[in-house]
């Protein structure tokens, strides 16, 4: 008769994570492993759950894009707005900005949603609790690539034909989408608690969004150019547009700076994030 494995033993103390800062990496590094299968599983059930019952299936991962491009092409045509030279034709411009933004908007909201969709599994069942997080990357990822495909067949359409730069394109979608995760995953414990986050959400990043060359280009002076030049998403935009479309990306030492603090920050909020999940956990179940 062979001696089976014994079980997984966790010892639990009131102590913090925090007091033993090479424990904690330990157990982080460890957590995100052991994450992996579940957070594909989650990731399969909810995607498959999120278009199982729609008659337009996967072509809602474009609503939102395109009926956003379709509002300021008409404005613009229309007379109505004046956004100013575009390298680009109108539309190609707009469709690529407001693809860009709606990836990294769902990177935004996926951590919380995730969170406020797992909570009574969080409240009953032991598990790594980055699942979540990983689950919600893998289906922003899933998303991205629908409107990647989309935005190629425009190109083409358009007789754009994108450089050799295109390769970089994935890089330039993971950059937004690391930094929309570490903006998520800050504001998820805070979610938890106040609903008013995730219904503020939305509003506040429609209003992110005017303060980003999504739309427009940039110009040459006034405030909304100091402001432009100052938001750090300014640069992730601008050099993935550029990859996709083959321009010389002139942005590329600030886009590299960004990623270095996305990823400082992401590790910061990572760690807020383990230490505040359980005091978040024992408050929504009492």
């Amino acid at each position: 008769m062979s001696r089976q494995n014994p079980l997984p033993v966790t010892i639990y103390t009131p102590d913090s994570a925090i007091a033993s800062p090479a424990r904690m990496f330990r157990d982080m590094i460890h957590d995100l492993r052991m994450s992996r299968e579940l957070s594909w599983r989650l990731a399969v059930r909810d995607i498959s759950a999120q278009y199982r019952q729609t008659a337009l299936g996967f072509l809602w991962a474009l609503v939102l894009p395109l009926a956003n491009t379709a509002v300021w092409v008409f404005l613009s045509v229309s007379g109505i707005l004046a956004v100013g030279a575009t390298d680009l034709p109108y539309p190609v411009f707009v469709l690529i900005g407001a693809m860009l933004w709606a990836v990294f908007m769902e990177a935004v909201a996926a951590p919380l949603q995730g969170a406020l969709a797992a909570r009574d599994l969080l409240a009953k069942i032991n598990f790594p609790r980055e699942a979540i997080v990983i689950s919600g990357i893998y289906q922003v990822l899933f998303n991205a690539s629908i409107k990647l495909a989309i935005l190629l067949a425009v190109l083409a359409v358009f007789g754009i034909v994108p450089d050799w730069t295109i390769v970089f394109v994935p890089l330039g979608v993971a950059s937004l989408i690391l930094a929309g995760t570490a903006i998520g995953l800050l504001l998820t414990p805070i979610g938890l608690l106040y609903t008013d986050i995730g219904k503020g959400l939305p509003v506040l990043m429609q209003f992110l969004m005017y303060l980003t060359p999504v739309v427009y280009p940039l110009r040459g002076e006034g405030t909304l150019s100091t402001l432009l030049l100052l938001n750090p998403l300014t640069p992730l935009i601008e050099t993935t547009r550029a990859w996709l479309t083959g321009a010389a990306p002139e942005w590329l030492l600030y886009f590299l700076v960004t990623n270095c603090l996305a990823i400082v920050l992401l590790l910061g909020v990572w760690i807020a994030y383990r230490l505040a999940m359980p005091i978040i956990i024992e408050r929504m179940s009492s």
